[in-house]
């Protein structure tokens, strides 16, 4: 059964936007009668059929929904380098969608080569990926930030910072991770850290950790990372 997305329910009736309705209607020749699944991006997942095929704004009159589905008993917030190749910056927020994630901050650190990213091309990125895993919550895409700004911020649960420096000593995320508890890792740029980021961190109150004994590109740190705490809580 087909997964699209949308914010626009009320009552029985869930309407699409004007792209969900084309892709609907017009790439997959849907029809009235025809049955879908929609998600919100706030945890709930309906079922129905297609009543209205309007290509402007399709409706669905829901005949079930399931609250809260898959909702996780941790949150995830991972604040991480934007890339010289946004493409690989891309791949990171799909996959990371997929596996289960909670909150993205592109972080700004002295070795970002380039800190622009497309918040709208991301953000339907994400909506993308949602439905693709059957994800009815949205991860939160936030405003880019420097450095020094981020980690003074007060976050609930653990607080990691992953880096490679060997001057530093590091800890396997799964010997200070509990099942269940929130957290925020920090993920850093194709250099790495500097030695006075990740110090800054630690008295921030961010504990060092490292993802194994191979060096990672930023994106593939970044989907190791979500991955290890997904694992975890499995």
């Amino acid at each position: 059964m087909q997964i699209f997305y949308s914010t626009e329910i009320k009552g029985n009736i869930c309407r699409l936007d004007k792209a969900e309705s084309r892709h609907c209607l017009r790439v997959l020749r849907l029809a009235a009668g025809s049955r879908i699944k929609v998600v919100d991006g706030s945890g709930n997942l309906y079922e129905g059929f297609i009543s209205n095929p309007d290509l402007l704004g399709c409706e669905i009159t829901v005949t079930d929904v399931i609250r809260n589905f898959e909702q996780r008993k941790y949150r995830l917030h991972i604040a991480i380098s934007p890339l010289k190749n946004a493409e690989r910056f891309e791949w990171f927020i799909e996959k990371c969608v997929e596996i289960g994630i909670d909150e993205i901050t592109p972080l700004i650190c002295r070795n970002t080569e380039k800190p622009g990213i497309k918040p709208d091309r991301i953000n339907n990125i994400i909506v993308s990926a949602m439905k693709q895993s059957i994800k009815a919550y949205r991860p939160k895409l936030n405003k880019s930030v420097d450095f020094s700004d981020f980690i003074i911020f007060t976050l609930p649960g653990l607080k990691m910072i992953s880096t490679c420096l060997n001057s530093i000593d590091k800890s396997k995320i799964d010997q200070i991770y509990t099942r269940g508890q929130d957290a925020t890792i920090l993920i850093g740029p194709e250099g790495d850290f500097t030695e006075d980021e990740v110090d800054e961190a630690i008295l921030g109150g961010y504990k060092p950790v490292h993802l194994g004994t191979s060096r990672l590109r930023t994106e593939t740190a970044g989907i190791a990372a979500c991955h290890s705490i997904y694992f975890i809580n499995q």
